[in-house]
């Protein structure tokens, strides 16, 4: 019966041709509206890390003095180096890193390539294994050369592109602010979507050309970028490791989320144990969010995305009403038909179910439409000057889904038209005809 239903639905598109196409025009607008803002959403509230989000726990403390103490606040959302370098060294976890950015600048070998700044992460040598990395070739550095402040770095492909051609750069030399680095490993192409392990700069810029490790960056005083906070007297160097300053991010990496607790305990017992000896003036003030938790408290989608994909969801129940509309007068005008159909033995089941295939029929070449303004709205968004601009591609998941949400959608909206239809009375139609 449904390919007879859909022979039936052709042939009244054909007869109601401009009906027909206020239809598919009103869900392809509403469809296209709607997965443009939906797929700019999904992109940036995705997992970045799907596989071992659960087990990344990022780490707060409080050292803060006692000067505007406010009861349960919120704690310090960096750590100061002393914190860092001393969890560090613990090693509670199966996995730790403590990380800040910075930029260097690169003088390449090449006569016709002049010198440039580069993007740059300094960090520990778990950062790699942590959060996944992938290598085009080497590895990342030991836990020995953040120890002996190594001069070994970690290179992004597009640097290696760069400088060295593309080829495989493990163990050349590359001079970075000034000074001789040995290359360790080049990373693949790789942007986790969003920049989850720095909330404190371009939370979906690119990924960082150079990574170092931490201790060298401080031996050799690489310039540092993001937010700062101090308290009393922070000295000449405010990046000094007894420094009252909170500026470095650190996360661990735990063997299963269950041990959670147990971590954070021990971060209560460390926090007691440093107002003990009189570092910290509050008392422990611990917070421990795995990546999709802190990713929540940070608000990482852009207010604006959140807006637009209200405005679009908005849009589209707007052109479903219209279509409702559109149906059921479209409908009605055939309750002739309709009677003569139930006077042949047709049930108001099958009047029903005819009618949804109609619907559906008509959702599915509003889908295709849909989709091509979709592709088209996803085109003006990558115009914009946003960084998360460029990442608005439509997936195949996303693909898949503008057609079901198209189908589903026009046959929501046909089920009231297709009631009103079936409740047509035969005998009255069979007289007025």
């Amino acid at each position: 019966m449904l390919a007879y239903y859909l022979k039936l639905a052709l042939r009244s598109f054909r007869r109601n041709k401009a009906l027909t196409a206020l239809m598919v025009l009103a869900i392809a607008l509403g469809i296209g509206a709607c997965m443009t803002t939906l797929t700019v959403f999904t992109v940036l509230s995705g997992d970045p890390i799907p596989e071992k989000s659960d087990r990344l726990f990022y780490v707060q403390l409080d050292p803060a003095s006692m000067r505007g103490f406010i009861p349960r606040e919120e704690p310090s959302a960096q750590v100061t180096r002393f914190d860092a370098e001393t969890l560090l060294r613990e090693k509670k976890g199966l996995r730790q890193a403590m990380m800040t950015g910075g930029a260097v600048s690169i003088t390449p070998e090449k006569a016709d390539l002049p010198p440039f700044f580069a993007q740059a992460r300094y960090t520990s040598a778990d950062f790699f294994p942590m959060f996944a990395a992938p290598f085009l070739h080497g590895t990342g550095w030991t836990a020995s050369d953040d120890t002996s402040s190594a001069r070994v770095a970690v290179i992004s492909k597009s640097l290696n592109d760069r400088v060295f051609g593309g080829a495989n750069s493990v163990g050349q030399a590359l001079v970075t602010g000034g000074n001789e680095f040995r290359v360790a490993g080049v990373l693949e192409d790789w942007r986790p979507t969003p920049r989850f392990y720095d909330m404190n700069s371009d939370r979906y810029g690119e990924l960082e050309e150079v990574f170092v490790p931490f201790s060298t960056s401080r031996d050799l005083e690489f310039s540092r970028s993001g937010s700062m906070d101090c308290w009393g007297d922070s000295g000449a160097d405010e990046t000094a490791v007894n420094a009252p300053c909170v500026w470095i991010q650190y996360w661990v990496e735990l063997e299963d989320a269950s041990q959670a607790a147990d971590y954070k305990a021990y971060l209560d017992n460390y926090s007691a144990q440093q107002k003990a000896a009189g570092r910290f003036e509050r008392e422990p003030n611990v917070r421990l969010r795995n990546v999709m938790d802190w990713l929540d408290f940070n608000r990482v989608v852009p207010r604006d995305v959140m807006m637009q994909l209200w405005l679009g969801l908005g849009f589209l129940l707007v052109c479903l009403l219209n279509t409702v509309g559109l149906l059921l007068a479209k409908f009605l005008r055939r309750s002739g038909e309709i009677g003569v159909r139930r006077a042949l033995g047709a049930s108001r089941n099958e009047i029903f179910k005819q009618c949804l295939v109609e619907a559906g029929a008509v959702g599915l070449a509003g889908g295709i439409l849909g989709l091509g303004l979709a592709l088209l709205g996803l085109w003006a968004v990558r115009q914009q000057p946003s960084s998360y601009a460029e990442l608005a591609h439509l997936d195949l998941p996303m693909l898949l889904a503008t057609f079901v949400l198209a189908v589903v959608a026009s046959i929501v909206a046909g089920l009231l038209p297709a009631w009103r239809a079936m409740e047509v009375a035969p005998a009255i139609q069979l007289k007025s005809q």
